[in-house]
């Protein structure tokens, strides 16, 4: 037997000196020269004001330099299908380690992506239904609502010894999906009322279809398919015409000697617009879909989106439709009751990930509900989910923050899992604003000491306590606590809601006061947003702003969204004598060499592709000839290089007036957008400036009632104030306002309270508390009461 003798090293080993992440001279964004050492296998927390340059700091260099050198290890024909990446603006980055990066992105909105088929829950479901269902009726893809039941048969031809020899074949598919609804579990009617107007001919402009005029290709194609009379008003067109215009398949045609494609209406609305989610096309589409077209569950399948074969198959009396259908803390429960040891490795594995969602606090999901309407936490948290269990160690993990959706009781389970995953031995950055998420780091990097340009810097690093001593913005608002006001508004009178039974509410009846601020409060799954948004916000004179991300490519601007260009652009046409489309560097007045873009791109397929100023405008995407034109002594890109307030002291007087851009100016400047600069491109923007531009742009809706949910999303404990302020003003102004929020800050400053609960999922969907804050925090009845009062210091 060998004996050893364990004596101390005199000095530690060469490989244990690596336990920093340095970063040197980043520049990314807004950065300015920053240099930072992170502490490896400790907990940091990034903080700042929205926009200060967080996100540029952690993901866009830190995390994308990561994953740039890992991909850089595979060979050019794999990195060819991978995403490209630039390496990052910075000097020097050393001692990085593998970066797992979760995100707030939306998940996929597909219509046919489910939380189960996100997370490979549904795929693991699948092989066991294929094995242990009874009865069996085949493959796991026959329990698949993607996979459709095809079969065919034919001959095929093969050179063999010289000859040709003809062989028959045939082959089936057992897929899982309804027939009738294609695997989406719900079928559209379309009322052709909204598609045209009967008393008119196609010439007349009969259709009512956006983008469907004359004009154009359609016009084209209409006028010469041959198939109807276009100068015919609709109503007198016989049965065979009506069918052509609606339902005609895809049918080659000549048009002066063009060929072309005609499509009945049904079916190229189908294919162009029906097949998207609804969420995600352009707002105008959407009203038309809404109005057009109702949606209604799967006659066939009751929603399952599953054929009639796949839910016949069962074990123990549960079909997979049913499994689906469960709430995830139940099936947890019923898949830890299953004894097989055929498929031992397969229940282990499903009842682990199954438990992730109720550790993650989760549990109140189902596997059939579709992922794209998961809010933005509880997207993150899904994507969580899968790194919970890993063996992995001294990996970077990246968060962007994680307590998005969270209710301050569910804050400290994720501070714990955060924990959890540093305590394996792994560097764990978060990018965050909650205080009670700043308390635990080991590590803390403040980044300002403003947004935008006047951001950039880092104001600190170092504990939480030297955070606080500070003097910084972040220091001096850690600590703050909003008091409960001492004395609320008088409501004007009442929403009613009624029978509320949308998800996991339990007809529910609630009288929402008009004319104050009002909170609905509850933990993440309690059915806020299926009330407010189930109930309220379809209702005529509301306006509801909800948590989507706004989407915008990098041609796309503040200026652009918020619809601000336009009188601009009409000011400066005005002025001159001359088109307003000469000032849209998308359209006429676009610098030829890079199409109004400013830069060019020049692909270099598996490496980064580089972007160049264009020379030719010098990266101000108009033509020469359009910079010639004034307004006020100035051209239209010094215009777009304008502060928004800035913008707003040019447009509101002198010659530059233009009422119009003002009053759009000044809502931007509200909502704590002041510094961005118009033609800034959206690309570029903070998860919080996004947030805010949205809810600039909905402010100028003219409804009596605004919905707002989480509008404290990626905001500082700086900007809260202002957004409080901006609530304020709206209220005082004859608006109700309805948030759905988490914040203690937002609870405490509302009139009145409505709080769901008491739990998540099953175990919530009533309605706990109604009163003003100061009840809730007297009566400490609920979650909610508790953690407020503890705010609040009552």
């Amino acid at each position: 037997m060998t004996t050893r003798t364990d004596r101390q090293s005199p000095e530690p080993h060469v490989a244990d000196s690596h336990d920093l992440i340095r970063v040197h001279g980043a520049r990314e964004n807004n950065l300015k020269d920053v240099s930072v050492e992170l502490p490896k296998r400790r907990l940091t927390v990034f903080t700042g004001v929205s926009g200060s340059g967080k996100s540029s700091l952690v993901f866009d260099t830190i995390a994308a330099e990561s994953q740039r050198l890992i991909n850089e290890t595979y060979s050019a024909f794999v990195q060819g299908f991978m995403p490209t990446l630039a390496r990052p603006e910075v000097d020097v980055l050393d001692g990085l380690t593998t970066a797992i990066i979760v995100d707030q992105q939306r998940m996929g909105a597909d219509p046919r992506s489910t939380v189960g088929t996100a997370t490979d829950a549904n795929a693991m479901l699948r092989i066991l239904f294929s094995r242990l269902g009874r009865p069996h009726i085949g493959s796991p893809q026959a329990f698949s609502f993607n996979v459709a039941s095809v079969s065919g048969a034919g001959s095929i031809s093969m050179e063999r010894d010289g000859r040709t020899v003809k062989e028959r074949r045939t082959f089936s598919v057992t897929g899982g999906m309804c027939p009738r609804c294609e695997g989406r579990g719900s079928v559209n009617d379309i009322d052709l009322t909204q598609l045209y107007d009967d008393t008119k001919s196609l010439n007349e402009g009969a259709l009512t279809i956006p983008g469907y005029s004359m004009d154009g290709w359609y016009g084209r194609i209409f006028s010469g398919c041959g198939f109807f009379d276009p100068d015919k008003p609709i109503r007198k067109f016989t049965k065979k015409e009506l069918d052509d215009l609606l339902h005609k398949e895809p049918t080659k045609i000549k048009v002066d000697n063009i060929n072309l494609t005609y499509e009945g209406l049904i079916p190229r609305i189908q294919k162009s617009m029906l097949s998207k989610d609804i969420a995600s096309l352009q707002p105008h589409i959407r009203a038309f879909v809404e109005r057009a077209v109702t949606f209604t569950t799967c006659p066939e399948c009751g929603g399952t989106r599953l054929s009639e074969a796949a839910r016949s198959s069962k074990i123990k009396g549960i079909s997979i439709a049913d499994a689906c259908a469960m709430q995830i803390s139940d099936l947890a429960a019923w898949v830890g009751g299953l004894d097989e040891p055929s498929v031992a490795p397969l229940l282990v594995a499903l009842h682990h990930t199954l438990e992730s969602f109720v550790e993650i606090g989760l549990g109140y999901l189902s596997l059939d509900r579709p992922s794209g309407t998961l809010s933005g936490g509880e997207a993150q948290r899904t994507k969580m989910i899968r790194h919970l269990g890993s063996s992995l160690t001294d990996v970077t993990y990246v968060f962007d923050e994680p307590t998005i959706g969270l209710h301050p009781h569910d804050i400290q389970r994720m501070n714990d899992l955060l924990l959890r995953l540093r305590d394996k031995g792994n560097t764990v950055l978060v990018v965050e604003h909650k205080p009670e998420m700043i308390q635990i780091a080991d590590h803390v990097v403040d980044l300002g000491p403003g947004a935008g340009t006047a951001g950039g810097s880092v104001c600190f690093e170092g504990t939480v306590d030297g955070l606080r001593a500070s003097g910084t913005l972040t220091g001096r608002h850690l600590d703050d606590r909003a008091s409960l006001k001492p004395s609320v508004r008088t409501p004007s009178g009442v929403l009613e809601v009624r029978g509320a039974r949308a998800h996991n509410l339990r007809d529910v009846d609630v009288d929402i006061p008009l004319g104050v601020l009002v909170a609905v409060t509850g933990v993440a799954g309690s059915g806020k947003s299926s009330l407010i948004h189930g109930s309220v916000s379809g209702r005529d004179g509301v306006v509801a702003v909800d948590q989507t991300p706004i989407r915008g490519s990098r041609r796309s601007n503040p200026a652009t969204y918020t619809g601000l260009l336009d009188p601009i652009r009409k000011a400066f046409a005005k002025a001159n004598g001359v088109k307003p489309a000469l000032f849209s560097a998308n359209s006429e007045g676009a610098c030829p060499a890079c199409n109004g873009a400013g830069v060019i791109y020049t692909d270099l397929a598996m490496m980064a592709g580089v972007a160049t100023t264009c020379e030719e405008c010098e990266g101000k995407r108009y033509q020469a000839s359009v910079l010639e034109y004034h307004l006020g002594g100035r051209d239209i890109s010094e215009v777009l290089a304008m502060s928004v307030v800035e913008a707003e002291e040019f447009f509101g007087s002198g010659e530059a007036r233009t009422p119009a851009a003002h009053a759009v100016l000044g809502r931007l400047a509200d909502v704590g957008l002041g510094y961005l600069s118009l033609g800034q491109p959206l690309t570029t923007l903070s998860g919080g400036e996004r947030q805010r531009l949205k809810l600039a742009t909905h402010m100028a809706a003219n409804g009596g009632v605004y919905v707002l949910d989480e509008p404290t999303a990626g905001l500082h404990l700086a900007d809260v104030e202002q957004l409080l302020g901006l609530l304020d003003r709206l209220v005082d102004s004859g608006k109700s306002v309805i948030v759905i929020e988490h914040h203690q800050a937002v609870m405490a400053h509302a009139d009145w309270i409505i709080d769901l609960g008491p739990g998540a999922g099953h175990d919530g969907g009533r309605v706990v508390f109604e009163g003003t804050p100061a009840d809730l925090v007297a009566a400490r009845s609920t979650l909610t009461g508790e953690h407020l009062a503890a705010y609040v210091g009552g």
